[in-house]
């Protein structure tokens, strides 16, 4: 039987949205040189949130300039100073942590539960991680006397725009390099709190710079000579260009990019567990998770069964209001995004595949699509094979472990992967033949901040997190 749940909504009056935002640079609000200004809008209502300016190549210059200017005594700061700054910033999101989560789920459409209980305290927790390294970079097996980069300009996704934040922007302060970060222009709201967190903390001007705007500000960040070190997360298509911007220049460059994940299911897999984890894989935060486990690989002996398990566990996901503490659903990011999604799944169903959702009613206003399950895929099909990126699995099958490993690095990405089996020696023999820069053992989408994430292939190169994470904000070959 399932049980009924009452409406419990977390509150939105703890946020408070300026009607229109500024750039945030030198540690000030300023108003963008340009006259371009785009709204913000909540995905599941389509009801506006702000309005935001975007940046010009001039503002993005201005950025640059003052970080320019702000390396000189940040980077001469002994480390334990810029870590009390770092702990600071730290404490400031745990203490708003309540405020950031409802912030995060209206402008992006996830879940408040994700975004209260998984987003907020990884972000605290990156900040407390690498302000713990701002004084032992010594230590940190790069070299005796490693120094910053410089100016590090950042380009973040809209999925998890302040966990990515956090990713990009504590690992570089720890080593002592001034920050210009752009947020996607479609969630741009907790990196303005973010820029007002810093005044909090009394972080010095001109050390993290906060550019909105869409892709020519992006652009313009990324071929600005001023700048030493780029760090991106997004779609392969845009690393591919920011990859050919930077050939041939000094600049240092991490790339996170798309990710086509494989959750491979043993027979002696324990059920339940493994449907846990599969639906954790794809169906949180709506599949918009680089690492998501897009495709379930199941041994043919328990396809039946699992199948069954998982529809039984999907019928019971309650898709809707993402501020209500029950969903399990929230909202699609973007009308854009939304139509990705559905030209993907119409091309599932046109090449054969067979398509099914647990009944699941839409709100009228707002961009919605049901968790949604393929069976009958093929290797050739292009939901096997293309980053959907949204709550869409497509299921496979597999007879041994060889064939297993074969379908699952069949795939020009090299993200990330699930292995479940009760044997040891199965798992280790399998993920060691993976390629994949993340492999879970019997859990999926598990992050912790001192481990590296990063992929191969087209998932792009470089590592965040962890004592890796370090090694793209420090030059530890000078001379």
């Amino acid at each position: 039987m399932m049980f009924e749940y009452a409406p419990a909504p977390e509150s939105r009056d703890i946020v408070d949205i300026r009607p229109s935002y500024g750039l945030f640079i030198n540690g000030e609000w300023v108003e963008p040189q340009g006259e371009e200004r785009h709204k913000t809008i909540n995905p599941a209502t389509e009801e506006v949130l702000a309005e935001i300016g975007w940046a010009s190549e001039a503002d993005v210059d201005r950025a640059v300039q003052a970080a320019r200017t702000a390396f000189t005594t940040w980077s001469a700061l002994p480390g334990a100073e810029r870590a009390k700054y770092i702990f600071r910033i730290a404490r400031i999101i745990q203490e708003r942590s309540r405020e950031l989560a409802v912030l995060e789920s209206l402008d992006n459409g996830k879940p408040i539960r994700e975004s209260r209980d998984v987003d907020l305290p990884l972000v605290a927790a990156h900040f407390f991680y690498y302000a713990g390294w701002a004084d032992k970079l010594a230590y940190a097996g790069l070299g005796v006397d490693p120094r910053p980069l410089g100016v590090a300009g950042q380009v973040i996704p809209w999925n998890f725009p302040l966990l990515m934040l956090a990713w990009k922007i504590a690992p570089a302060l720890a080593c002592g390099n001034t920050v210009v970060l752009k947020p996607a222009e479609t969630t741009p709201l907790t990196a303005l709190a973010f820029a007002e967190i810093c005044r909090q903390a009394d972080l010095p001007p001109g050390v993290v710079n906060i550019v909105t705007g869409a892709g020519a500000t992006g652009a313009a960040l990324v071929a600005h000579p001023g700048v030493d070190k780029v760090a991106f997360t997004g779609s392969t298509e845009v690393g591919r260009k920011i990859a050919r911007t930077l050939a041939g220049t000094r600049k240092k460059l991490t790339l996170e990019l798309g990710g086509k994940a494989a959750n491979i299911v043993f027979e002696d897999a324990a059920l339940d567990q493994a449907v846990e984890g599969i639906v954790n894989g794809i169906f949180f935060n709506q599949g918009h998770v680089c690492c998501a486990g897009s495709r379930l690989l199941v041994q043919e002996s328990i396809a039946g069964d699992l199948l069954e398990a998982l529809k039984r566990r999907l019928a019971t996901l309650r898709l809707g209001d993402p501020l209500d503490k029950n969903t399990d659903i929230g909202a699609i990011n973007s009308a854009a995004q939304l139509a990705k999604i559905r030209e993907l799944s119409a091309a599932g169903e046109s090449e054969g595949a067979e398509r099914w959702s647990p009944p699941c009613p839409l709100p009228d206003r707002g961009f919605w699509f049901p968790p949604t399950v393929f069976t009958g895929v093929a290797q050739s099909h292009r939901i096997a094979r293309e980053e959907i990126f949204g709550p869409v699995l497509s299921v496979l099958t597999f007879r041994t472990p060889a064939e297993a490993v074969e379908k699952a690095n069949n795939t020009p990405y090299g993200l990330s992967a699930g292995v479940w089996t009760e044997k040891g020696s199965l798992m280790l023999w399998t993920a060691s033949r993976l390629r994949a820069g993340v492999v879970w053992s019997n859990t999926f989408n598990r992050f912790d901040p001192a481990s590296p994430f990063g992929g191969y292939k087209e998932s792009g190169y470089g590592r965040e997190g962890g004592r890796h994470g370090l090694e793209a904000y420090l030059d530890w070959n000078h001379r």
